[in-house]
């Protein structure tokens, strides 16, 4: 089933932080991506890029829960908290790329 986790980031955390990790967390999306189809920040108003989005398909909630408290940003404390929503994709416009079911 596919999924979209949707992360908060903690707003009281390092600034940098994001960058002092991201090339751990890169590699670590990586390392999964036959799970992880698509992962990046969402916008802010300054477009500095806050919180997070992963697109993932996965057979349980509790592999996904596995997958986020791997992932190297979560022990930094830049996630505050993240909510996991199911998602069923019925329209896929590079079909190419998605496996529509």
């Amino acid at each position: 089933m596919k999924y979209f986790i949707l992360f908060e980031d903690n707003p009281d955390s390092d600034p940098n932080i994001r960058k002092t990790h991201m090339s751990r967390h890169l590699a670590f999306l990586e390392q999964n991506k036959g799970k992880v189809e698509a992962a990046g920040p969402l916008a802010d108003p300054e477009n500095k890029g806050r919180d997070g989005l992963w697109i993932l398909e996965a057979d349980s909630q509790a592999e996904i829960e596995k997958l986020v408290h791997e992932d190297p940003f979560w022990p930094t404390g830049l996630r505050q908290s993240y909510a996991i929503i199911p998602w069923t994709q019925v329209f896929a416009g590079c079909v190419s790329r998605f496996n529509v079911t």
